[in-house]
């Protein structure tokens, strides 16, 4: 490492082009011992966005506004280098200019940045991992390939957009009803503009900003302000106690917070006298219920920068380094308080531009639906650095969406990517197969017929086949294309799905429809994804394969090849900030991410995820099950079951809990009523309950009987009676995240569940006591 670094530095690092792609992220590369690099040509912003940067590496980073205006004011206007005369066009940039010779016009131009050069870019770093706010990582960069692509800042990354698609839209909103656009060159001066207010309020380098609200312009705002003001942009869950906002708040030491509305600054006053760092609140929806005069509106915040020059901004972005911390993504830890993730510039510009590569991304075109959580590193990976790398156009869904409006957003803005975690993919399939309930015996026929095809012809493709069966056009102009145009998704190329396990039987679904839903996986430590699935190259129930540049290994592999999956790349993570006891356990000595997931890859090198060694249940007779395999199992065999919950560790045999699937009110909140595909099975089987509480009331024993029968259908292919599940119960209330079961990306909390039924567990294993 610390030899290509120097190898880096010396000016021998070439860009390689290889197809069509500039291999730079577009990114001028030129000789490293050059202190200013000439520009091709004109830059097409304002003057206040034409900046140089030193040629020499800042200590921690902080630049002197009246030594940099000294040094580069004239610089600026004349790109001269600070000891002689640049020519005006100098070898190198003739290279560049004959090696994209002949590229689309799709292709962002090379961006004549002077903060390209990898010398000024890079902060002084001996190792490749750091828990210090201000701490600089070496980067994993390699002599060739994905890897070997010149960092960027999240500044230089929106600049090369700005410059070439600056008058497309970038972020469309709904005000009052009408979708409002802000362009990527507005997006990018309202960044500087709230980057000039964080600093006018004070925020100091390397400090937070926590965001805590729905996705909204706004949201995107305040974060990419906050990186180019030098601090540490922090989403916090919409759904945290005041108490968890006030230990995200507390640890990375905001300066500022910014939220949604009441509800959230309601939140955030209750602890506030437990915040020593907080300096501001600025409220960017609906008025301000009280006056403070650490109080702002989004408005008067927005106007508060107005006076800094752009000489003391430009001096922040000019000292913004790849490879120091830009973003904090707080893991909403089960057990525990949560982790501070600290991600780099060079983790989230290089991961963007990776994960997108696989794909068949276009420049400027491509349209997004922002409704996930942005404070998960997923939403954020994908609506805004994504994004961003490829100038698409972002659509904000309304803040009810998983409760139900995004259904209406899709159909407007049918966008051509759609990232989906498992709970909208199981909706929309409950949703879909409630209406075809109601359809005629003729369309049921047909829809059935369709869909036998669409899963015949998705397996063919999966396998390589390619096989397109007869009936295949008919069946997709009958019912896929109608179905896709119904759910919005009739321009969307890929679908996909992460964040959380998915059933066999909801990717089934889809394949069966003709929209196979691609799996990724990743976590918060490794910047979102580390392996992808792509139409042309996937595999059912896998996650699909390693991203170029970086690497998977499986430690500790059993007789069958399952391991532990560690990851190495440029996407892995710096640390967790203040937590070096944590960050050893998570990074090893040669700084391998080990993420606690066990696994196994096939022949064709695609990964499965086989469960995870925390989740693993240690049965009182010492057997490891993973859980997931057994309740996804049991849920595809008895459809009115909407959660399963498998217990038994240190326990002397399986148990579960189950949950019945009802309505979900306009709060997310589930309600007693069964909901209709739950009303289908019960008339199906003769029961006339229509609440939750009815059939456990009653014990009813026709849906009893069929979990009973579901149970023993499972436990038949159990590979030992350690594995079988003994009992069972149903509880009163479905999951959700408002209840605290499911976590904000669906994904079931465990200890925390334990926790909260801990009385009906104990009745279950306390009744077997006294029978043994």
């Amino acid at each position: 490492m610390h030899s290509l670094f120097h190898h880096l530095l010396s000016g021998k690092h070439k860009m390689s082009v290889q197809g069509d792609s500039v291999k730079t992220n577009g990114v001028a590369v030129m000789d490293l011992n050059t202190e200013s690099i000439p520009s091709q040509k004109a830059q097409t912003l304002s003057g206040s966005t034409n900046l140089k940067t030193h040629s020499t590496p800042i200590s921690n980073g902080e630049a002197r506004a009246a030594e940099l205006s000294a040094t580069t004011a004239s610089e600026r206007e004349t790109h001269s280098s600070s000891t002689s005369e640049a020519p005006t066009e100098s070898p190198k940039s003739r290279e560049l200019e004959e090696a994209t010779e002949g590229l689309s016009l799709e292709e962002p131009k090379a961006v004549p940045l002077s903060t390209a050069n990898v010398a000024t870019t890079l902060a002084p770093a001996e190792q490749l991992w750091s828990t210090s706010r201000d701490q600089a990582v070496k980067l994993r960069m390699e002599g060739s390939g994905q890897a070997s692509h010149t960092p960027m800042t999240i500044h230089q990354l929106f600049l090369q957009t700005v410059d070439s698609y600056g008058d497309n839209p970038a972020l469309v909103s709904k005000k009052e009803g009408q979708w409002v656009t802000l362009t990527w060159r507005q997006y990018y001066e309202q960044c500087r503009a709230a980057a000039k207010s964080f600093l006018k309020l004070g925020l100091e380098r390397y400090h937070g900003v926590g965001i805590l609200g729905f996705n909204s312009p706004e949201w995107f705002i305040s974060d990419i302000g906050c990186i180019l003001a030098g601090g540490l942009a922090t989403g916090i869950y919409t759904t945290n106690s005041p108490e968890a906002c006030q230990y995200v708040a507390a640890n990375c030491e905001a300066n500022v917070l910014v939220v949604e509305n009441q509800k959230q600054l309601d939140k955030i006053l209750e602890v506030k006298d437990q915040l020593p760092h907080l300096k501001a609140i600025v409220q960017y929806k609906g008025e301000l219920q009280q006056e403070a005069p650490f109080l702002y509106t989004w408005e008067e915040f927005m106007k508060l920068g107005e006076d800094v020059p752009n000489e003391q901004l430009n001096a922040v972005i000019d000292s913004l380094r790849t490879n120091e911390c830009c973003t904090l993504i707080y893991t909403s830890g089960t057990t525990g308080n949560p982790k501070g993730v600290m991600l780099s510039h060079d983790n989230l510009t290089w991961t963007a531009h990776t994960a997108a590569s696989l794909v068949d991304f276009n420049f400027a075109v491509e349209a997004v639906v922002s409704y996930l959580p942005l404070s998960h590193v997923a939403a954020q990976m994908f609506d805004m650095w994504i994004a961003m790398t490829f100038a698409a156009t972002v659509y904000f869904a309304e803040p009810d969406a998983l409760k139900g409006s995004l259904a209406t957003t899709l159909k407007e803005v049918r966008p051509t990517f759609f990232l989906g975690v498992p709970r909208v993919w199981e909706k929309m399939q409950e949703k879909m197969k409630a209406i075809g309930a109601k359809a005629s015996p003729l369309r049921k026929r047909v829809a059935d017929w369709a869909k036998s095809i669409g899963l015949q012809y998705n397996y063919s493709v999966m396998n390589g086949e390619n096989v397109v069966p007869w009936g295949f056009t008919l069946a997709n102009s009958l019912v896929f294309k109608t179905v896709r145009a119904a759910l919005g998704l009739d321009r969307c190329k890929i679908c996909f799905t992460g964040a959380a396990p998915i059933t066999k039987d909801t990717l089934e679904y889809f394949m069966s429809l003709n929209m196979p839903l691609m799996e990724l996986y990743g976590m918060s430590e490794s910047s979102g994804p580390h392996t992808v699935s792509v139409n042309q190259d996937y595999h059912i129930l896998s996650c699909g394969k390693v991203m170029p540049g970086c690497k998977t290994k499986l430690e500790n592999p059993d007789k069958d090849g399952n391991g532990e999956i560690c990851f190495w790349g440029r996407n892995v993570f710096m640390g967790y900030l203040n937590m070096p006891d944590k960050t050893v356990e998570a990074l090893d000595q040669d700084g391998w991410l080990h993420s606690g997931d066990l696994g196994r890859h096939d022949q064709k090198e695609f990964l499965y995820i086989t469960g995870r060694i925390k989740e693993l249940i240690i049965t009182a007779g010492g057997e490891n099950i993973p859980p997931v395999p057994i309740e996804d199992a049991l849920k595809a065999e008895v459809p009115i079951i909407s959660n399963a919950m498998l217990l038994g560790d240190k326990l002397k045999f399986l148990s579960m809990l189950l949950t019945l699937k009802c309505v979900v009110d306009d709060n997310g909140e589930p309600t007693d009523e069964l909901s209709p595909e739950a009303l289908d099975f019960c008339q199906q089987h003769g029961i006339t309950a229509t609440k939750v509480s009815e059939i456990i009331a009653k014990k009813e024993p026709g849906v009893y009987k069929a979990i009973q029968e579901g149970i023993e259908r499972i436990n038949a292919k159990a590979t030992s009676n350690a594995q079988k599940v003994q009992k069972w119960v149903i509880v009163e209330r479905d999951f959700s995240v408002s209840g605290g079961e499911l976590g904000p990306t669906m994904k079931l909390r465990r200890p925390i569940v334990v926790k909260m039924y801990q009385e009906k567990i104990n009745e279950l294993y306390a009744v077997a006591a006294d029978k043994q």
